[in-house]
């Protein structure tokens, strides 16, 4: 029996996949829920095989609980459910240790099939989100300069950006040096403008 961890936050949704997925002979939802912070418990709790996430739950501090879910969880293959429009924060997420993707608009049939394939130890990338995945705009940067970058979006000086990250003036203003290298901007309003329409915040 595949025990599955379904997450997303649609209720409507979830309880269809989570039937559907229930009426295969070998597949059983463990638990179906609609946050990620109630995931790493609930694994802990009944260790999945498989973890249906819906990408949008990966913002912010998603894609951290994602990656200690994996870590504590290493035998559990990660399956992401993703639209053609969210191609940026699947490519953060494939960073990480994500075992396969399905598109939202796919049949329950290939989910289906895609949960059984990581299993057997496949990857699993649906054809139609990687045409999306390859076009999208990698960001140059690194997490560290994302992260003074979005600190220094709300505009304020380089001084308060170094007070609210714990770093000296110096190193911020080598920071911006870098990123404005990288991103080829004239300034840093234009660098964020720039990740900001490229989706490299999310």
């Amino acid at each position: 029996m595949i025990r599955i961890l379904l997450v997303e936050p649609m209720n409507l949704l979830r309880g269809a996949l989570a039937a559907t997925l229930s009426l295969e002979e070998d597949l059983e939802v463990v638990a179906d829920l609609g946050a990620l912070d109630q995931a790493l418990a609930m694994a802990r709790a009944v260790p999945p095989d498989v973890a249906v996430v819906n990408i949008a739950l990966l913002a912010g501090d998603g894609l951290a609980t994602i990656a200690r879910l994996c870590a504590e969880q290493p035998d559990c293959a990660t399956l992401v459910l993703a639209g053609p429009d969210e191609s940026v924060l699947l490519n953060r997420a494939l960073d990480l240790r994500i075992d396969g993707v399905i598109g939202t608009r796919a049949a329950p049939c290939e989910l289906i099939r895609g949960i059984r394939r990581l299993v057997r130890g496949e990857r699993v990338i649906d054809a139609s989100l990687a045409v999306a995945m390859v076009a999208a705009p990698r960001s140059p940067l690194s997490p560290r300069e994302l992260n003074v970058l979005s600190v220094a979006a709300s505009g304020v000086p380089s001084t308060e950006v170094a007070a609210e990250l714990h770093l000296s003036s110096g190193t911020v203003r080598n920071y911006i040096s870098a990123i404005l290298r990288k991103t080829g901007a004239r300034n840093r309003l234009e660098a964020v403008r720039l990740a900001e329409s490229a989706g490299w915040f999310q």
